[in-house]
């Protein structure tokens, strides 16, 4: 049998080497916001004839925007990030660029976010995230109450979940500075998922984890966990993989405005596959003997 516990301390330094440049790129760059986090205003333009990506910024620079942001969004279609105008200069833009470009400007979707509602939306999500996991940590521990120290298993959930989101929030610091990825709503839609499919891989391994240790598969709990995980391993990979399969069709395929919220449900779910069967498990194993493996600990019951 494969001894996914007895290499528990190569997967923590994994871990640590995705998790270690993500930490420093948020505590020297942090996440670029987008109009949802920063205020301003966002819109979708489609131009009937075929422009270039410079062309359009060339022209919003000579209109006056020369922070504007502008990425393509498929079909004729451009997605531009300015500060917040008032209707008037929105119509005043597109007349700009219908001039500069001699083309005609449709304008698909526009929204303005002001500061107030930027503020409102940060905090709504730390409270968001920090309630989710409390709400974990009393669920896990509830679950999985009649097996010892409880508390102890929703700890360790709730530090494989800190790990899938810091990989997730670190990644997106890392192209945030590189290619200027901004995170927006759509983010935090993709965060919480990501927090929610990990709980699910997470109790289905501890839940095969309470199993053997009621059959009595050893007195080793390493050897017990190791035979939950790996009873596990193929569920897991199985749903996650055909999962992934569907999402990256999604960012292949799917409009660039949800792209933020594709790319997060992909680095997440890939994540939490990880960390459902190489993490979460082996925590609770470092809990109960440390992170010195025995010699063959976890190879077979006794």
């Amino acid at each position: 049998m494969i001894d996914l516990v007895g290499k528990r301390n190569w997967f923590f330094l994994i871990s640590a080497i995705v998790i270690i440049p993500g930490i420093i790129s948020l505590a020297v760059f942090g996440l670029k916001p987008g109009v949802d986090f920063s205020s301003g205003t966002a819109m979708t333009l489609h131009f009937d004839k075929s422009v270039e990506l410079s062309q359009i910024r060339q022209e919003i620079t000579q209109l006056g925007y020369d922070t504007a942001i502008v990425q393509p969004a498929g079909e004729g279609d451009f997605f531009v990030r300015l500060p917040e105008i008032s209707p008037e200069q929105t119509t005043a833009l597109k007349d700009g660029l219908q001039t500069g470009l001699d083309t005609t400007v449709t304008i698909v979707s526009l929204y303005t976010v002001s500061p107030i509602v930027a503020a409102g939306t940060v905090r709504n999500t730390i409270i968001a995230v920090v309630v989710a996991s409390v709400g974990i940590l009393l669920y896990i521990s509830w679950a999985f109450r009649k097996m010892p120290n409880p508390i102890r298993w929703g700890t360790c959930a709730i530090i494989a979940i800190v790990h899938d989101l810091i990989v997730v929030i670190s990644i997106f610091s890392i192209l945030g500075w590189a290619t200027g990825l901004e995170v927006d709503a759509l983010f935090v839609t993709g965060v919480l998922a990501v927090v929610g499919v990990s709980v699910n891989n997470i109790v289905v391994v501890f839940d095969r984890i309470r199993e053997n240790m009621k059959r009595g598969v050893s007195r080793d709990f390493a050897v017990v966990a190791n035979y939950g995980i790996v009873e596990s391993l193929g569920r897991s990979l199985n749903t996650g993989l055909a999962t992934l399969f569907v999402i990256v069709a999604l960012y292949i395929l799917g409009g660039a405005t949800t792209h933020t919220l594709v790319l997060a449900l992909l680095i997440g779910i890939a994540t939490g596959i990880y960390s459902s069967l190489c993490i979460a498990g082996q925590l609770l194993v470092v809990w109960e003997k440390g992170f010195a493996p025995r010699k063959k600990e976890a190879t077979s019951p006794a």
